[in-house]
């Protein structure tokens, strides 16, 4: 749907939600005139599509009832809350959910919850492996609604689009019937992967919205002309938004649920079981580390003995503090002299992601991985030299077979570290 073909009701004029009580407005929210006709036409643009309504209709349903509501965010540093302070509180995941809850909740709003799993730098490559852990919680929690941010972290996606399919995929085919959004955050130089990502979204008719559609044209507009914000007020960096770019994401999330709550029922819900527009081959990946690898595949771990308690941290759900990331992980130090070097590992399936540690510090070095007896890849943890989660594709294959895969420090690096943070498998 193109944006002068959308409906009354996606045009329908945004209404600014009231911020939660406590939040601290940051001093350059004042040079914005949120209750303007210019804002409202801003949110109003970020609609890419208002998509099959069910799904989102019954979430809010539910949140009027005052039954329980989970409502989910994934993506990179943007969905962490990056350029927010405080991260926890000003971050747009946390905005959008206190708007949702003042809106529809009843009374304290104390049934809706929040699970908030950003993670700076990391693609949907690995967020498809750390949605069972850190979105349903291993089982625990099933959301109501699911928001997508990665359209500013898959450019090098080696599945070019499958992760984040598969990833589509496995939150709409759960029991329980989530609405799944797509957000497409936005780079001050204009750039996102909305051209890759969105086609998903019409292809499983997603609700989206979109920053570039709802930004980018106004940037180069002077105030006579239409301008609202500028990227010195949005943007925090090159890469993330203010507390007001915040705002304005959380807005934009708020906009879609009203125009939602606001259209006709649609009376046929989406079909969640169509052919995948570019591959579902990761839906099933499933995180393999030192937690549970005793009762999956056979190890032989080498002088990768030790345990790395050094590793990036996120701020999860609506906390404070960091929480360490893939802590139950392998990191090779030449300190065990008496242990064969290299990192052995025997499994059977027919995908296969390594996620190992990046790191700033030149304590640690490059390492060489062979699959089956053939050197594959070097895995070089200075490729971007700050502490966060790296994944790289080791195997991709259409039938399960018995694989060996060897991990040790390439010539010249024997002195170094290097940590096996885990790894996501298909069997």
């Amino acid at each position: 749907m193109l944006d002068d073909e959308r409906s009354v009701d996606d045009k329908r004029e945004y209404s600014a939600p009231r911020d939660p009580v406590g939040v601290v407005q940051s001093a350059n929210e004042t040079q914005v005139d949120f209750e303007s006709q210019a804002y409202r036409e801003l949110i109003g643009r970020s609609v890419l599509n208002k998509g099959n309504n069910v799904r989102l209709k019954r979430a809010i349903e539910k949140a009027r009832k005052g039954e329980p509501v989970y409502v989910a965010y994934i993506g990179g540093s943007i969905t962490q809350g990056a350029g927010a302070v405080p991260i926890h509180l000003q971050c747009y995941a946390y905005r959008s959910y206190e708007q949702f809850k003042n809106r529809y909740a009843p009374l304290d709003g104390s049934s809706i919850n929040l699970i908030k799993a950003g993670v700076g730098g990391t693609p949907s490559e690995l967020g498809i492996i750390r949605y069972d852990r850190d979105v349903l919680r291993d089982g625990q929690v099933q959301p109501d609604i699911l928001i997508i941010e990665f359209a500013v972290n898959d450019a090098d996606d080696e599945t070019k689009g499958n992760c984040y399919e598969s990833l589509v995929i496995k939150a709409l085919a759960a029991d329980n019937k989530p609405a799944v959004i797509l957000l497409f955050s936005v780079f001050e130089n204009d750039w996102n992967l909305q051209d890759r990502l969105a086609p998903i979204g019409w292809h499983y008719d997603l609700p989206m919205v979109s920053m570039k559609d709802a930004l980018v044209e106004q940037f180069q507009k002077t105030p006579a002309e239409g301008n609202v914000i500028t990227k010195e007020q949005f943007f925090h960096d090159i890469y993330h938004p203010t507390n007001m770019g915040h705002r304005i994401m959380a807005d934009v999330l708020s906009h879609l649920f009203d125009v939602t709550d606001h259209s006709a029922l649609d009376q046929v819900e989406q079909c969640d079981d169509q052919t995948p527009l570019i591959g579902s081959d990761f839906v099933n990946v499933k995180l393999l580390d030192r937690k549970n690898i005793e009762h999956i595949a056979r190890i032989e771990v080498g002088a990768f003995q030790h345990t790395d308690t050094e590793l990036q941290m996120a701020e999860m759900h609506d906390h404070d503090y960091g929480t360490p990331l893939f802590p139950h992980n392998w990191m090779y130090s030449r300190e065990d002299t008496q242990e064969r070097n290299r990192f052995t590992l025997h499994l059977n399936c027919k995908r296969l992601i390594l996620i190992f540690k990046d790191s700033g510090s030149d304590e640690f070095g490059t390492a060489n991985i062979r699959v089956d007896d053939e050197h594959i890849k070097q895995a070089d943890p200075h490729q971007v030299n700050w502490t966060h989660c790296h994944a790289i594709l080791l195997i991709n294959e259409n039938e399960v077979s018995e694989h060996k895969i060897e991990i040790e420090m390439a010539e010249g690096y024997e002195d170094k570290k290097f940590t096996i943070l885990g790894f996501g498998y298909v069997d």
